[in-house]
């Protein structure tokens, strides 16, 4: 099975508005990127698109070493969707989760691979989330 290292963002101008999402990865020494935009969306949307799509376009299972600065993102997958599942898809004040459609598809897109969550602080130099949220930001400059 090959490691792949993947780096997501999403990113929105005023939220909700228009949004962007980026993702770089790597495997066996050759990279690739992503990104694509939305007209009306979050910024959490976003986030979680990134995710979903550089899972998807990936054709054969793998180990996956996912690298986000969305903390949303990242304890919804490795802690609060367990309990959503559990509740309906509640939280646990009862309400209804918010993009349920994303985490679904999160969910199945990942059962596909090995994929071992990680998050990373924003905008301290990392440069390959800085290079997933210029994709965001460029995806969104081509939208408008």
């Amino acid at each position: 099975m090959k490691t792949v290292t993947m780096y997501t963002d999403g990113a929105c101008r005023h939220n909700p508005g228009p949004g962007g999402w980026g993702v770089w990865f790597s495997c066996d020494g050759e990279e690739e990127t992503l990104q694509g935009a939305e007209k009306d969306t979050t910024n959490n949307r976003m986030e979680l698109t990134a995710a979903i799509m550089g899972l998807r376009v990936l054709k054969r299972s793998c180990i996956i070493n996912l690298y986000t600065d969305s903390q949303y993102v990242q304890k919804g997958i490795k802690e609060w969707v367990i309990g959503w599942q559990r509740r309906n898809w509640r939280t646990s004040t009862g309400q209804l989760v918010k993009n349920q459609d994303l985490w679904q598809s999160l969910l199945a897109e990942a059962a596909r691979h090995q994929v071992h969550w990680h998050w990373v602080k924003a905008h301290v130099g990392n440069i390959h989330n800085e290079r997933a949220d210029s994709l965001a930001r460029q995806a969104i400059d081509e939208l408008l």
